[in-house]
């Protein structure tokens, strides 16, 4: 055996990763210390940065609905959110810290789950898409807001290229959410012309999105 062999063999066990045995079979130590992917943070307070059609201030207002609403569900920090529909995905959510004086002001329920259904879905499409909200709809039209494509440069206008309706339940069963989405999906169908549209319904109690593109 030459020289560079002898070296290219104590080099390879230099490098090679160590194993350990269990019932006579080899178990490398790398694979052992592989994590499964982990669930993709959203932290609602960064809604208060604001969007493209949502103000700082209105941001944190969302942001706080929707704090109100997961933990009167009795959530943590760090609850999973699951999405299904058009995507399948899986966000841990994070909030601000919720006080009395914020729960007195957020004392109406379903206005309440309707701006915090709003927060989330916002993010949620930004995340699981190139979309980003541009522009608060006129009532009447079926739908809430315009989406757009993300823009490369802030001299490029934003086009309106989505509707996007969005709905939130407190507290329901699959069946009601399959139900409100049914629903939904004929809220919109008379500006079908204008552009594709995305319908989410975000409820609380699980919690969970549902995603369908019209």
């Amino acid at each position: 055996m030459t020289v560079a062999v002898r070296e290219a063999i104590a080099l390879s066990h230099k490098t090679r990763s160590p194993e350990l045995f269990f019932n006579g079979d080899s178990v490398s130590v790398d694979d052992m210390t592989q994590e499964e992917p982990s669930s993709l943070k959203l932290d609602l307070s960064d809604l208060s940065r604001g969007l493209p059609a949502i103000t700082p201030a209105f941001g944190e207002t969302l942001a706080e609905a929707a704090a109100i609403c997961l933990v009167e569900q009795e959530h943590l920090p760090g609850v999973e959110l699951k999405v299904e529909g058009e995507f399948n995905a899986t966000f841990q959510l994070w909030w601000p810290e919720v006080t009395d004086q914020m729960r007195r002001c957020w004392n109406d329920q379903d206005y309440t789950t309707e701006q915090a259904a709003y927060g989330i879905a916002l993010m949620v499409v930004q995340h699981l898409t190139d979309l980003v909200v541009v522009e608060r709809s006129i009532r009447g039209t079926g739908f809430d807001y315009w989406l757009g494509k993300r823009r490369e440069s802030d001299s490029i206008p934003f086009e309106k290229a989505v509707r996007l309706e969005v709905s939130g339940i407190r507290s329901g069963n699959r069946s009601q959410i399959l139900t409100r989405v049914k629903l939904k999906k004929e809220q919109v169908k008379p500006t079908d012309a204008l552009a594709p549209a995305y319908i989410i319904v975000v409820e609380f109690s699980q919690p969970l999105a549902r995603i369908i593109k019209r």
